[in-house]
Formats: C-alpha cells, structure tokens, sequence
C-alpha cells in the first residue's frame, strides 16, 4: 500500500475542535495547531479560557460541548476527556456529522464500543481510537521486522508500563495504561487472544486497582503478560519481543528506542546454553508520534479511507480489556466468544481461530478463511470460496463465488475478481501504477478486473488497471502490464501471449483444416473466431461447467505424455 501513517495531505479541509484541554488534550492542541487545522478548544474549566485565547489567539474557545456539535464550520472533533463520557459525547459528535478522533479507550463498555463502530458506518463518519503507540517509528518498524520474519519465530512478549505521577480515580490503572500495550500486541501478532488472566490490588483507593498484571494465550501459541503500575519509583515503558532468531527491546525511555539482539541457544552436552550478542540499535525515523497520529486523523478525513487505529480496532483493545476486568474478580476468561468463534454455528461460513473477518465485511456461504487472514471491513466475498493462509483482503475489494486463493496474497482496494477465479501462491495485485511513500493516492486506486474463471499461476505479477480476460491463463512468475485476451496464455516479463487455454485448463493446439482446435480432456471444441478471439463452440463461457465435468479426468502431465504418444505415432 501506498503511504506511511504521518506522512502529510496537502489541503486538508478539516477544521478541528480540541474537546478537553487538560493533561493529555493541551499536547492535541498544540499538534493540530502547528498541522494549520485547529479551529476551536473546548473546556468547561474557567481557568483554562483565558490562557488557550492567550496561547493560541483567533482560535475559537468553547464552555459547553453542545456549541461546538452546533458549529458548522468545525467539521471534526478530537476527545480529551475522561474515558467515562468518551461514548456519550463520540456518540453525539458522530450524530452531528463530525469525524471523531477519541483517545483510548473507546468506550468503558463493549456494547458501547460496538454502537460506535455502528454509527460512524451508519453516518459515513471517520472514527479513529488514540493508540498512539501505533504511529510510533519504533513500532511501525518492529512490526515491519516480524512480518518480514526477522526475528524468526515469535515465541512470547511481555511489557511493563510503569510509573509514579498522575493517579486517576475515575478509572483503574488497567483502563488508563494498559490500552496503549494491547493495541501494539495485536497488532504485532495480528491474533486476539484466546485466554486471559489478571491480578491486581487497590492499594490507594477502594476499588480502584494500582497495580495490574495480565497474561495473554493467543492461538498461534505465543504468549504474552502487560504489567502497569502507576505505584513505580522510576518511569519504565519497555516491551520485549522474543523470536526465535532475535529478541527485540523497545524502550520509549531510552535514547535508542529500538535495540535488536541476536541471541541465541545451543545444545552442549544435551544442555541449553545461551549464546549472548551484541544489541543491534534500529535506525528510526525522528517522527513525533502523536504529531504522525494527528496527521493521520487529518489525512483518513481527507482521503475518507478507514485510520490504522480506527472503531473496530479500538473495539478489539476494548473487548481484551474488558476481559481484563472480568478476569480480576473471575479469574481466567476463555475468549472465543469475542473472537467471534461462539458463531461459528450460526455463520454460514467458516473461519480459523487465527483468521479475523472485521466487522462489516461480507462474506458468503460455504466459504472458509485460513489461517492467519484478514478480511477487512468493506469486503465482499462470495460463496464456496477458499482463502488460504495469511491472505489480507482489503475493504472495497469484491471477491466472486467459488474463487480459490492461495496462501500469501494480498487483494487490494481496487480489484474485482469474478467467479471461479484462482490465483496461485504469493501472486501479486497491485493498485497504483506509480506509488510514492510521500504523495497519498488513495482516491486514484486503479481498477484491476480478473474475469470468470481465469488463472493467475503462482508469484505472477499483475499491474494495475489491466483486465484478464475468461479463463485466460498467467504463467507462474510472470509479469502482466496489459489486459489479456479470454483463454488467452501468457508467460514472461513482459508476459506475452503463447497460445491459447481451453475452460479445463489445457494447452490447445493442432486445429483441424476449419481452425478447430478440441481440448484434450473435455473434447470441447475452440475456434478463434476473429483474430485475437477464440470462443468455445460447445459451451458458452459463462454457463456453468455440467456436473460430470467439474472434476478432473486427466492431469496435465498425462495429456503431455499422450501427445507426444500420438505424435510419435504419426511420424513412424
């Protein structure tokens, strides 16, 4: 995809109100300031009016949250206010046609998260969660490691936030850190767990918990604990990262934020020893996190594309952090059911335990989703398809019946794929034809249109904006830059027509003295009719195959093996 969170949208039309100018909300102003957005402050503290209009003159400063829903000149609102009125008033400001960017957490209830992510979808509406972390250089390139396997298989994770400083009554240390660490979890393993524990004491205030540690099972097997104190002698904000090849340090507090150590175990003697190496510090980009967050908010506003850390996203935290809670007074909460898997029974199709399919995707019967895929909000797939491991389809891609990918593909915004369409392992569709980190064309993604039962042969790659014609046939490794004829074959870089396909997928060749060419399996009849354009004389392209037909009676080697039968026949 095309552009890194942060990276600027020129002419953004967002006019911002800051609603909460108080400890965390002054750092919004400031950054949605210097971004030339800022339109209004909201506060009901007295004390507060005087110094914003001194700070930050011409801008507009608000008592009452209801004068700025009510002022149509401010088109998006940033909530800084405390976790207990985030549903109330992201509620009110989606109502009023504001895009809504709320700091963590959604809400304090699940059943008000999901209204949220509803009626933002409902109203059209940009809602957009502040885990900060997640614009983070350090994290963005952490993630980056893992999913590109530097750090081989990752066998557990565990982060401490700790510190002495503000102390909130209105909610417990779980709510107000530990939002900021399970965000960055699942978003590095992609899983949301499956079985959680917390602990915890009060130990300032009755039934407010300081001190918090909670342990995560995810179904890939790796495990993972968040420690959060605000009961800490030092300021402590570090998350370790365990893989089989290296171990990974984020530390926000240390001058190299991100440190890689190549560690490793031997086996001496049938005893593991550790075989210790020097750190590795990672060159980050000098990015201000909230400041690439805040940009962010702008550039989804502009560009109306859902933000990294949007509702739904906000929703998962929401639901792992619930299961926190419950699991301070319960104990361990088993999660299928907020993985969505105690639907199972009532999903016409299925999914994996590892696999996500977000709300407001669409997904048809019969249709199983492999391990670790995504579908995202947006999606439509058909019924009876198959879509292999670590597949991601995006939202605004619409995906046939009976269509089969392979593992390690990437459908992106843009691409229709029609009925009965395979494509083979780690082939690649791409959306723009000249993409830029620095220059966002999220609204000029490229049509890319796979027809009725064509196939796209393994690491082949398809350029944007082309067609591939029915039942055409793309040659593993190849490279497609124009549209390709029905049945057409093609191989190479660039790919180039080199025969033509039958519907079965064989190689048509010696037409008869009529420019009939049969296929060998089926004895379907082909003819080019004019040049450039073979049809089959027996059945028409997009009728289905007949039952007795569907399933394969010679495999592609045997036909090879009968024509070189037949041709050695005609030469004796």
């Amino acid at each position: 995809m095309e552009s890194a969170p942060g990276e600027p949208v020129t002419n953004c039309p967002a006019s911002v109100a800051v609603v909460g100018v108080g400890y965390w909300g002054k750092n919004l102003v400031r950054n949605f300031h210097d971004l030339g957005v800022l339109a209004a402050l909201c506060d009901a503290e007295e004390s507060v009016e005087a110094n914003s209009r001194r700070q930050y003159s011409g801008v507009k400063f608000y008592r009452q949250f209801h004068a700025v829903l009510a002022d149509p000149t401010i088109t998006a609102v940033a909530l800084a206010t405390p976790a207990v009125t985030h549903f109330e008033m992201a509620k009110a400001a989606l109502q009023a046609g504001k895009d809504v960017l709320v700091e963590k957490p959604l809400a304090i209830d699940v059943k008000h998260g999901e209204e949220l992510v509803r009626l933002a979808a409902a109203n059209g509406r940009i809602l957009m969660v502040g885990h900060i972390l997640r614009y983070h250089p350090a994290i963005l390139k952490l993630q980056q490691l893992i999913q590109n396997g530097a750090l081989g298989k990752i066998h557990y994770l565990y982060s401490n936030r700790l510190n002495i400083g503000k102390i909130r009554s209105e909610e417990n240390i779980l709510w107000s850190f530990a939002p900021h660490d399970i965000s960055v979890m699942l978003s590095l393993l992609n899983e949301m767990p499956v079985r959680v524990s917390c602990q915890g004491s009060a130990y300032l205030s009755r039934d407010v918990v300081d001190v918090t540690l909670s342990h995560f099972d995810f179904p890939s097997g790796v495990q993972a604990h968040i420690f959060v104190s605000w009961l800490h002698p030092i300021k402590e904000q570090r998350l370790v990262v365990v893989g089989s090849e290296k171990m990974a340090v984020f530390d926000d507090t240390a001058q190299h934020k991100l440190v890689l150590y190549p560690h490793r175990v031997e086996w001496r003697n049938r005893i593991p020893t550790a075989v210790k190496a020097e750190g590795e510090a990672v060159e980050l980009d000098s990015r201000e996190p909230l400041k690439a967050e805040c940009q962010h908010f702008l550039d989804c506003v502009e560009s109306r594309t859902p933000p990294i850390s949007d509702g739904t996203e906000g929703l998962r935290v929401l639901r792992v952090l619930d299961a926190c809670q419950r699991a301070l007074a319960n104990g361990t909460i088993h999660l299928d059911h907020l993985n969505g898997h105690h639907e199972k029974k009532e999903r016409p199709y299925f999914v994996h335990e590892s696999a996500y399919v977000d709300e407001g995707a669409e997904v048809g019967a019969g249709t199983k989703i492999w391990h670790f895929s995504h579908i995202m909000k947006g999606a439509r797939i058909g019924q009876r398809s198959i879509i292999g491991q670590n597949v991601n389809v995006d939202g605004g891609t619409v995906i046939g019946n009976n269509v089969k990918i392979q593992n390690n593909v990437s459908v992106y915004t843009g691409a229709v794929i029609e009925d009965d369409v395979f494509l083979g392992p780690s082939c690649v569709l791409t959306n723009v034809s000249n993409p830029r980190s620095q220059i966002n064309r999220h609204s000029l993604y490229e049509t890319t249109l796979l027809k009725r039962g064509c196939t796209i042969g393994a690491n082949a790659t398809i350029v944007c904006g082309v067609t591939i014609g029915r039942y055409a046939f793309v040659g593993a490794g190849s490279v497609v830059t124009k549209s390709v004829p029905d049945f057409a074959l093609v191989l190479g870089n660039p790919a180039r027509q080199a025969g033509w396909m039958s519907r079965h997928g064989h190689r048509l060749e010696s037409p008869d003295s009529d420019g009939v060419m049969r296929c060998p399996e089926t004895g379907y009849r082909y003819k080019e009719v004019e040049p450039g354009v073979l049809r089959c004389l027996d059945l028409d392209e997009e009728v289905p195959l007949p039952a007795e037909l569907s399933i394969g009676s010679k495999s592609y080697r045997t036909v090879k093996e009968e024509a070189k039968y037949e041709c050695s026949v005609a030469r004796s």
